[in-house]
């Protein structure tokens, strides 16, 4: 695929300074006079000159320049902001994320920095920073993860690779919140650094994605992919209401990530109107139980609602799918008791609990 821009955007000072900020790509071939990027489904076909649908991978005199050294978020959040519920509960993930994004979805929450070149009306102040200096920024703030976040990650996977290399080594765990839209290649790439993988489903109407400008089958192909290559994979839904809010979507989304493993969180969270989709109205707590319980029926065994903080009762914890003893109580982002042993295992009936509940000092091509 080719994308063209407009003579403003390629030329506009926000465009000049991202395009210093880059590196040569290594998620890419060469196909004749032009280069293909392997990044993302689009597989964009780049031309010398040429940007990619993301805006941020271009073709510089047959060169694939990909972004790298900086950041345009950056701070320490609760990893259960990302949400990841069975990530080292409780813990402090440093969080960074770079701008642009390969979707162009009219409810997102970050679109100042997602559709950087994009819309006129995104882009912020970018700050240069080196991997050692993020992961020391980590380690000083006490993290116990490093994710890569807030745009869309597998188009900056280099520079989050080039991060987690360094934070592996001095045991922090590494992760990746992205909307799914990735290649085999790309995951393939992660996987010696990167040990878990939050993907949204942001639908399971082909239609529907494509409004959004993404593929269906190019997410659900990549949360197989990543859940057989040993990621540790959690789904999240952001129900909308009249957009993916159907029983009948609901009933084959859930099916659907039961059928690559019971074991997976489904997280379905509040929408609130933003960006371009503001005529809908947000999401109650009667959609979110609703949702949730279609996907309890499914046979998933982790389903939580959020966005809700202490409004949905028993959907924010963490129980054993054995017992049914009550293991990690929570209130939005906060952990108030966390009962799994350090082993994984629900301390009553001693049954192992899906998760990471340790960071390890691994080697490079370490997998968890």
């Amino acid at each position: 695929m080719q994308n063209t821009h407009s003579s403003a955007v390629e030329n506009s000072p926000l465009a000049g300074l991202l395009d210093r900020h880059t590196a040569p790509g290594l998620l890419c071939r060469a196909e004749e006079d032009k280069v293909r990027c392997l990044a993302c489904a689009h597989r964009c076909l780049l031309a010398p000159g040429r940007r990619g649908i993301c805006r941020v991978r271009f073709n510089e005199n047959g060169q694939l320049r990909v972004p790298q050294g900086y950041v345009a978020g950056l701070q320490c959040d609760p990893v259960e902001k990302k949400p990841f519920f069975h990530v080292l509960p409780g813990s402090g993930a440093l969080t960074f994320g770079m701008l642009g994004c390969n979707l162009h979805c009219s409810h997102c929450q970050n679109w100042m920095t997602s559709q950087t070149l994009r819309d006129p009306g995104a882009g912020t102040a970018i700050r240069p920073i080196s991997a050692s200096q993020l992961v020391s920024m980590g380690r000083a703030q006490g993290a116990r993860l490093i994710v890569s976040s807030y745009n869309e990650p597998l188009i900056t996977a280099e520079w989050a690779v080039s991060v987690f290399k360094v934070a592996r080594p001095q045991g922090l765990l590494c992760a990746f919140v992205s909307n799914g839209n990735a290649t085999p290649e790309a995951l393939e790439f992660l996987r010696p650094w990167t040990q878990a993988y939050k993907v949204d489903l942001k639908s399971f109407n082909e239609t529907s994605y494509r409004a959004l400008g993404g593929s269906l089958r190019a997410v659900t192909q990549s949360i197989q992919q990543a859940h057989q290559m040993g990621f540790w994979v959690e789904v999240v839904t952001l129900l909308i209401p009249g957009f993916n809010d159907s029983e009948k979507e609901l009933r084959e989304l859930a099916g659907f990530i039961a059928s690559v493993s019971v074991d997976i969180p489904w997280h379905v969270t509040a929408f609130r109107s933003d960006y371009h989709m503001t005529s809908l109205r947000g999401t109650t707590v009667d959609d979110l139980i609703r949702a949730a319980m279609m996907g309890q029926s499914a046979g998933l065994r982790f389903v939580y609602a959020g966005n809700l903080p202490g409004r949905v009762g028993a959907w924010e914890n963490t129980f054993c799918p054995h017992c049914h003893a009550l293991l990690v109580e929570r209130t939005g982002f906060i952990v108030h008791k966390n009962r799994i042993t350090p082993e994984g295992k629900c301390p009553e009936c001693q049954a192992v609990l899906p998760g990471l509940w340790k960071p390890e000092l691994a080697n490079p091509d370490h997998t968890t």
